[in-house]
């Protein structure tokens, strides 16, 4: 469900701003005096809207559409085709959303929800509200990219760009241009193609473009960033299992998870899944080391059937059992408790005590930790510092520690830096590409409408020779396209809010 604490903050704010406005229209003294401060300065207030628009950057999009003539032709004609293309594979990508979205509803597999490409975003529900800045800066960034698109194709094609403005409805905000819509008309088709389609071309370039600088990122940060030397832990949940003086602290840098290497976050995840689904690792002990005193306690089954035989709930001891080093032939397993980090501190891992006979010329014995079945013993290993040892399911540890693979060079630099350049460039990505994918959907009030109806007009003239009809398909078109977007939010909010 929304936060509740959310929803009143952002209704008390909205009804705070309409009150005023109200209350300033209505007044005898200030009405003249307050709506010619909004006409001055473009602004429009209505219910959960707010509106600014300004002609001060019409000689910014007119430069940029004089720039280079022949290259801007090229440019926006390969807008042209980058949108009826998208809006051609919006159209299947939001009906395999939808049956993606029908078959979870149907089943309570998680891996289904996982695999939609587009999901509807809710703050405070399925976006954290620690990230409401990189998600709001991200999608007012991909908007005004977007229209800076449909500005400057239009300028070129001698379509008068009245202003450009900026909008915020509820809490998402948006931004937009207001062509003239005369000389819009007076174009060809083919025009009002290329001046519909740039929007949605430039938030694939923007898309592209992030996804490269991402990509480049640990190029562009080595000089002052290292990476391939392990995951840096950035932050800690406080309680969690990492905390602690034995835990990890911010600056340290993970190696290692039991014999799995960690040279990144990356690694980090993949050691992870690779522990939840393996078999727990044992480590090789001398059999000197083997005291008759831990090997008296009287093992139990648990509920799930297996042993255990440490019943005083130590923090230090852990069960652990073993091929008695006498008895080898008859494959018993004994159990005894022992004090854990001193058994497997400096100790190699093995499966079997044949893996411990290979590497060590005194006789050794691999002991295993004996846990519940979904319980891991693991070493992580963030050198200088001894090992954090810990028990207990493996995600845990993946959700207590938040890491990065770019480790500081100098003392003075942020360890916070990289971290948001890879979320904002992450959210930019996501957000201007389904900004792409959604306007290019042939629906009433998005650009996909405009590109349908230029497209038609473009290809079907000499077909259905008759305006009206023309524009009866388009209409179908559009009707259907609009349901299969509202089915889509409609179903993915349901699923986001509700379950």
């Amino acid at each position: 469900m929304i936060p509740v604490s959310l929803l009143v903050c952002v209704m008390a704010a909205w009804c705070a701003v309409y009150l005023a406005d109200t209350l300033l229209r209505s007044s005898a003294t200030h009405r003249i005096g307050y709506e010619s401060w909004l006409a001055s300065r473009g602004l429009m207030l209505s219910p959960f809207h707010v509106r600014w628009q300004t002609a001060m950057f019409n000689r910014l999009f007119a430069y940029c559409a004089r720039i280079n003539p022949r290259a801007l032709y090229l440019w926006f004609n390969s807008g042209l085709v980058f949108g009826i293309v998208a809006m051609l594979g919006s159209v299947v990508l939001l009906i395999k959303t939808l049956q993606q979205t029908l078959a979870q509803m149907t089943t309570d597999n998680p891996r289904i929800g996982g695999q939609q490409v587009l999901q509807v975003v809710v703050p405070g529900v399925n976006l954290p509200t620690s990230q409401l800045a990189y998600f709001f800066i991200a999608l007012l960034l991909s908007g005004v990219i977007h229209e800076l698109g449909h500005a400057v194709a239009a300028l070129r094609e001698q379509v008068r760009v009245n202003g450009f403005g900026m909008f915020v409805f509820v809490v998402y905000p948006g931004a937009f241009v207001d062509l003239f819509t005369t000389h819009l008309n007076l174009v060809s088709p083919t025009q009002q193609l290329r001046i519909f389609c740039a929007g949605v071309w430039h938030n694939f370039v923007l898309c592209v473009a992030a996804l490269a600088f991402l990509f480049l990122l640990p190029v562009l940060m080595f000089p002052m960033y290292s990476t391939g030397a392990g995951a840096l832990v950035i932050e800690v949940v406080q309680g969690s299992v990492a905390d602690g003086p034995r835990g990890l602290t911010v600056g340290d840098i993970v190696t290692g998870l039991e014999d799995c290497p960690v040279r990144g976050v990356e690694d980090w995840s993949s050691c992870l899944s690779h522990l939840s689904h393996t078999p727990q690792t044992g480590y090789c002990v001398p059999v000197a080391s083997l005291q008759p005193s831990w090997a008296h306690g009287r093992a139990f089954k648990r509920l799930d059937g297996t042993m255990d035989c440490c019943s005083n709930n130590s923090l230090t001891d852990l069960c652990f059992s073993y091929i008695k080093p006498q008895g080898r032939n008859s494959r018993e397993r004994e159990y005894a408790c022992m004090p854990v980090r001193k058994m497997v501190t400096g100790t190699r891992v093995c499966r079997t005590d044949d893996d411990c006979a290979v590497h060590s010329h005194a006789a050794s014995v691999c002991v295993t930790p004996s846990l519940e079945n979904q319980t891991r013993f693991i070493r992580v290993t963030h050198p200088p510092n001894t090992h954090m040892l810990f028990v207990g399911y493996p995600p845990h540890l993946q959700y207590a520690v938040s890491l990065t693979n770019f480790v500081p060079r100098f003392g003075f630099l942020h360890l916070d830096l990289p971290v948001f350049l890879e979320t904002f460039c992450k959210y930019v990505v996501s957000l201007s590409g389904a900004l792409a994918v959604v306007n290019s959907v042939p629906c009433f009030a998005l650009d996909g409408q405009w590109m349908l109806n230029a497209l038609l007009e473009a290809t079907l003239v000499t077909v259905v020779t008759d305006r009206q009809k023309r524009e009866l398909i388009g209409f179908f078109l559009l009707l259907a396209g609009s349901a299969l977007l509202a089915a889509n939010v409609a179903l993915g909010l349901w699923m986001v809010t509700a379950r």
